[in-house]
Formats: C-alpha cells, structure tokens, sequence
C-alpha cells in the first residue's frame, strides 16, 4: 500500500558483508543436510536488525534454484517450506524480474526493517527500489542473478496511532545503456 507522502523517511539501506565462515553456519542451519549443494551469491547484514532478522544469504545450487535464508546472527531461517519453495512461484518465461520473499518488522523505538529478493534475468545490469510514493531509488545489492534489498524507516507513531504502514517497495531494473525496462508500479500482476 503507499504511503502517505511524509509517513516515513528512508534512514539507511547499507549492508555489510557477512564473513564466509558465518555464511556456512546460516546455510547450514537454513538447509541442513542439503546446504552444501548451494553458493552463496549474497550474503549481507541489515542496516539494523529486528526481532527476528540482520540480514540475509541468498544462495544457489548447480541446478539455478535459489534460496533465500534470513540471518539472525548466524543461525539462518527461511519462510518457506521447504526453503526451495521460492522457485515454485516463480512467474515463469518472458519476466525480467522475479520475487522471492519480502518481509519486515519493528527495529527498535521509532525504527522498522524492511528486506526482500528475487532474481533477474542476464538483460538487466542494474535494480533499484523505490519505496511508497517517494520516487527516490536505491540501489539492490546484485550478485549471480539474484538481487537484495533493504532499509530502515523511520516511524512516524504517537499514542493514538501506534502502528505503521509500511511503504511498499517497488522493484525498477534497467538496462547497461540505463534504459528502465522494468517498473513494478507499471506492472499489471501488482497494480491490476
């Protein structure tokens, strides 16, 4: 749902790299037994971190199935079952862009996470993610056809409204020539 202009403000949307040796244990945990058959393509830390989550590993095996496994610390989890599931709901040939999970939550006083993925097909060099109806972009981590993005908002509360509407985030990929040839806004399957 959009927001209102001046419901939110966009504090932060930088990642850090997570250590390879954390990257085996949220594998491990996320997948188990089956987590050796996977690589890593992302692997990054939240801007800040909620209850549940600090970041992500996006990974793929031999086959081009890919996982998404959410970290806290470096224990990871998926919500999906099982963590493979993210490929079953895929839109099929002739997209640009596919989605994973996207997920969020409250990051402390007056703060909410937001984070999400997908993959992208070899004619995009480039995605960014607009959120509500502010029209500002910012730029998802890529890496071995998968795509992260995240940010912390602010959120705007008070005592006789506690909760937030989050912003919605909309998916923008372009070209190598910087042509936008995929805008979520514009996409019939979200906008009807």
């Amino acid at each position: 749902m959009p927001s209102a202009p001046g419901a939110f403000t966009v504090i932060s949307t930088a990642t850090t790299p997570i250590d390879a040796g954390a990257v085996a244990e949220i594998l491990a945990s996320c997948l188990g037994p089956d987590a050796s058959a996977y690589r890593a393509v992302i692997a990054v830390r939240t801007p800040a971190a909620s209850q549940d989550w600090d970041g992500a590993v996006i990974a793929v095996d031999p086959g081009g199935q890919y996982v998404q496994c959410e970290t806290k610390g470096n224990r990871g989890t998926s919500q999906d079952v099982p963590p493979t599931f993210i490929n079953n709901r895929l839109w099929g040939a002739g997209r640009l862009v596919e989605y994973f999970d996207s997920i969020g939550g409250p990051a402390g006083q007056g703060r909410y996470l937001s984070l999400g993925a997908g993959h992208y097909t070899s004619d995009i060099a480039k995605i960014t993610i607009s959120y509500g109806d502010d029209p500002t972009q910012y730029p998802a981590a890529m890496a071995g056809g998968a795509f992260f993005y995240t940010a912390v908002f602010s959120t705007p509360t008070s005592a006789t409204n506690p909760y937030f509407a989050t912003p919605t985030a909309y998916v923008h990929a372009y070209n190598a020539a910087g042509n936008e040839l995929y805008d979520q806004q514009k996409d019939p399957q979200f906008n009807g």
